[in-house]
């Protein structure tokens, strides 16, 4: 994926989405498929998802994979909170 700069919005945007969707970490864990403490790392931009991960997060969270990078892209660009 990155750096730090690129995990930290990965982070943000999974953090905010989970949350708008009024999901805990376990919860979301579940859904995707994932270890709980496997979430909490990335969230906290400890950890780079592989892609298969950001797949399974995507699906979990209801979302499609192609609108959480767009996101986390724009993010980067400075475009979003």
């Amino acid at each position: 994926m990155g750096g730090a700069r690129e995990l930290a919005a990965f982070a943000h945007t999974l953090r905010r989405i989970r949350r708008e969707r009024d999901l805990s970490q376990r919860a979301l864990a579940g859904a995707a498929g994932l270890a709980e403490k496997h979430v909490s790392e990335i969230e906290r931009a400890n950890r780079e998802p592989k892609l298969t991960t950001i797949l399974k997060l995507a699906k979990g969270l209801g979302v499609p994979a192609g609108e959480l990078i767009a996101e986390v892209a724009a993010r980067l660009q400075g475009d979003t909170d």
